[in-house]
């Protein structure tokens, strides 16, 4: 307490300190003279503005200060004032222990002989003072053993806190990862594959490589309560968005904006705005060898951090159970290529006026004390692709947990659509194109799409779990064969795209985490016989 009422005296003199300094900074200013120019005028005011602010803001930390301050020694108070009632009682055994009850005489007794009840009262009375002295003396270690552990809790939050300019906390989150891999053949991708290709001829078939561009950095805030709802935002950060024209860039990685959103909550309804994961796709496998992508994106995985706002309400149907509802607008996006670096063109979704829709429901309850939930979603939207050329594009979507047993789980989704390249379907073709792309009359088709991904985990230890998927995107052919060619679409065009992994997760403590993956990707095209990509990967990584 001591230290507690000598830190915040010093600061709090420190505060004044600064304040009275300031404060003769600004009174000290001397009006410019007559002669001086308009600018200098102007400069001056501006300085003199900045320092009365300056002094306005100190004035109000130091009423931040003196607040807490008077807070601190009522507290104070109210522990001495506990702690003198707990020495009083302590005394009260001690002056029985010093001055005892006269026992009882044989004469008290009719029979000639101590009372049984009496001698079982002086006995308990004794007894319930040892009693309640031990008592009273393990309390008040207690209650010093709380003080202190509250003042080391208090001096590690105010040591460990993220400060921000506003009076609403913020908290850091994030992990550090690094990521080994071995690679058999040839991908899109070296670190983070999503898809196999034909290896070049003279190449080498196997790579080995290191990254640590998929560590992540998170920052959540948290506002005030505004109409009743609780006001959060979080930002989420990677270093994935490419590399720098310079000497060993797979080093440098560009960091690159995952999710950025504001959250309005009340207690059965919230209001989300922001750049997020798609809430008509809310699963992905568990996997630590992919983080800048979800884990078979392009492969069976409807993925897209998209600009969205939704609104979600939930049901109690119980006690346990619970049935939400959703429905919002998304940023109606294709996966078009900008053909600028630094300004930005319409997409064709974006081109046909109007946002593109989703809606979804789910119900859920607990079950081995994990969640056993189904859920199903539509989507829709648009495209404009000029010169009279319009597609619209649409999915429905299935998603699912199910815990089969108290260590083992299934999850997984499912998707039937067209033109949802820009949810990662179809490899991210939403359309093929009959002739030159570049051309207005080039005929064009919106590409049908079916695919999904199933997961079993099993938790065989609490910090060791195993996990297998298995996933799939399919395109139709028909839409391909005899329509479009590879030449006309930008590269090859996949029919389908498969995957599989096996993982182990270990986890010895909450913020610290070892796995190593084997992954295979078939990718087939088209036009073309398929190619094989497997890859090895060691992940580990502490999380903050």
């Amino acid at each position: 307490m001591k230290s507690l009422k000598t830190s915040a005296v010093r600061g709090t003199a420190f505060a004044a300190t600064v304040l009275f300094f300031c404060t003769g900074l600004a009174v000290s200013q001397e009006p410019p003279p007559a002669s001086s120019t308009s600018s200098q005028n102007d400069s001056t005011l501006n300085a003199v503005h900045d320092l009365q602010e300056q002094v306005r803001q100190l004035r109000a930390l130091v009423d931040d200060m003196r607040a807490e301050n008077a807070q601190s020694r009522a507290e104070m108070q109210q522990l001495r004032q506990e702690l003198q009632s707990t020495r009083s009682l302590l005394e009260r055994p001690a002056t029985l222990a010093n001055h005892p009850p006269a026992p009882v005489s044989a004469e008290s007794s009719p029979y000639g002989v101590p009372s049984p009840a009496a001698s079982e009262t002086t006995s308990t009375a004794a007894s319930a003072s040892q009693r309640s002295s031990g008592t009273l003396e393990d309390r008040v270690q207690k209650l010093e053993e709380s003080t202190s552990l509250i003042g080391s809790k208090i001096d590690e939050q105010y040591q460990t806190k993220v400060e921000t300019a506003s009076k609403y906390r913020a908290r850091l989150s994030g992990i550090v990862l690094m990521n080994m891999f071995r690679n058999q053949g040839a991908s899109n991708n070296l670190d983070f594959p999503d898809f196999a290709q034909p290896t070049p001829g003279a190449t080498p078939g196997a790579t080995f490589g290191a990254t640590l561009r998929q560590s992540q950095i998170g920052l959540e805030i948290f506002g005030p309560n505004v109409a009743g709802a609780k006001t959060s935002a979080n930002i989420q950060l990677d270093f994935a968005g490419g590399f720098p024209a310079t000497g060993n860039a797979v080093n440098f990685g560009i960091v690159r904006l995952q999710t950025a959103s504001l959250h309005f909550d009340w207690e059965h309804t919230s209001v989300v705005a922001g750049q997020d994961s798609l809430f008509v796709s809310p699963l992905s496998p568990t996997s630590f060898a992919s983080l800048a992508t979800p884990t078979f994106a392009y492969g069976g995985n409807l993925w897209g951090w998209t600009p969205q706002l939704r609104i979600e309400h939930r049901f109690d149907l119980s006690d346990q159970q619970t049935l939400t509802l959703q429905g919002g607008i998304f940023d109606n996006l294709d996966w078009e290529y900008q053909p600028d670096a630094f300004y930005r063109a319409a997409h064709a979704g974006e081109l046909s006026g109007q946002p593109a829709y989703g809606v979804r429901t789910s119900w859920s309850r607990p079950v081995f004390e994990r969640p056993l939930s189904f859920g199903i979603a539509g989507y829709y939207g648009r495209q404009n692709w000029t010169w009279g050329r319009y597609v619209d594009a649409w999915a429905g979507m299935l998603d699912w947990q199910i815990p089969i047993a108290r260590r083992l789980g299934l999850s997984g989704e499912f998707y039937r659509g067209r033109g949802i390249g820009g949810l990662g379907a179809g490899q991210g073709r939403s359309v093929v194109f009959g002739d030159n792309p570049f051309s207005p009359l080039s005929p064009l088709r919106g590409l049908n799409d079916i695919g999904g991904w199933s997961q079993l985990k099993l938790q065989i230890t609490p910090k060791l779990e195993l996990n297998g998927v298995f996933s799939e995107d399919n395109t139709y052919t028909a839409d391909v064969r005899g329509f479009a060619i590879d030449q006309n679409n930008f590269g090859l065009i996949l029919g389908r795209n498969r995957g599989a992994l096996a993982n182990f997760v270990y986890r010895p403590r909450s913020d610290l985490l070892f796995s190593a993956e084997l992954r295979r990707l078939r990718s087939f095209p088209v036009y073309s016989s398929s190619s094989v990509t497997n890859q090895v990967n060691l992940a580990m990584g502490i999380l903050f």
